[in-house]
């Protein structure tokens, strides 16, 4: 079985030669290491790789994970430093959580002051809680306007013809600021297959990013995951979400998933 080490520098390679054929560095991209099926100790031998950047769908797994991995942080820095150790976690630099699942209005407050970035806003309503959260913490949150590009009942996202006056709509708000789109393709074994959505999003948010929408701050674009992330990268996107192409493939029961909640 290949070691989480070697899956890891493959993806960074891969991410990085897709980012210089659509000419541009290697840094200009963040990789998002969705952490769904990961094991806490795989999550913890990326950050002793240096990796930052972790993405997961559910939000009690996020706020779970973001506490813990706080505390092993912590805990790792407050130790004396020697000359051997060579796990010493640089405190400066630390980890940035991004939800990117589908996210409930009553469940925002939860995950509002430990993520990084969210992904997954989908509606106006739940954008506005989100500012009555921000306004309560005193900051600002970063967020992604979620699109349904494929137009498929079963995915979330805004259909593409409401996104500018969304988009527009929460650019008014105090603490929360739009910094881009977010989509994905349909599921196919063809990473190709998806290439023409990624171009058409690509295409949208260049739209809305010369309208003036987010003040110039509006500079992400998140798109790919495992499947399909070199090619999204050729089109444009600078965030990508990949997790079993880091973490390997596990035998996960997904019957269990979290009661359904109605939104309020």
């Amino acid at each position: 079985m290949t070691a989480l080490s070697d899956r890891y520098a493959e993806v960074k390679e891969r991410v990085a030669q897709a980012a210089i054929r659509s000419g541009r560095t290697p840094e200009s991209v963040y990789l998002v290491a969705v952490a769904k099926y990961a094991e806490p100790e795989d999550i913890r031998e990326l950050v002793e790789l240096g990796h930052r950047d972790f993405g997961e769908n559910r939000v009690p797994q996020l706020a779970q994970r973001a506490g813990m991995l706080s505390e092993w942080f912590d805990r790792i820095n407050s130790m004396p430093r020697t000359s051997s150790d060579t796990h010493q976690i640089d405190a400066t630099d630390p980890v940035r959580w991004h939800m990117i699942g589908h996210l409930q209005r009553n469940k925002v407050r939860k995950i509002a002051d430990c993520t990084r970035l969210i992904h997954s806003i989908d509606s106006l309503r739940l954008a506005e809680e989100l500012q009555v959260i921000a306004n309560k913490l005193d900051r600002e949150i970063d967020v992604l306007v979620q699109v349904n590009i494929s137009g498929e009942d079963s995915k979330s996202g805004l259909p593409i013809a409401a996104l500018g006056a969304i988009s527009e709509q929460i650019d008014t708000m105090i603490n929360v600021r739009v910094r881009g789109l977010m989509t994905m393709a349909p599921i196919t074994t063809d990473p190709e297959a998806s290439r023409i959505h990624f171009a058409r999003c690509r295409e949208i948010y260049d739209d809305l990013s010369k309208a003036g929408v987010g003040e110039g701050h509006f500079n992400l674009l998140s798109m790919g995951m495992s499947g399909d992330y070199e090619v999204a990268i050729e089109e444009g996107a600078n965030i990508v979400r990949v997790g079993t192409a880091i973490f390997g493939r596990r035998e996960i029961d997904d019957s269990v998933t979290e009661p359904a909640e109605a939104q309020a």
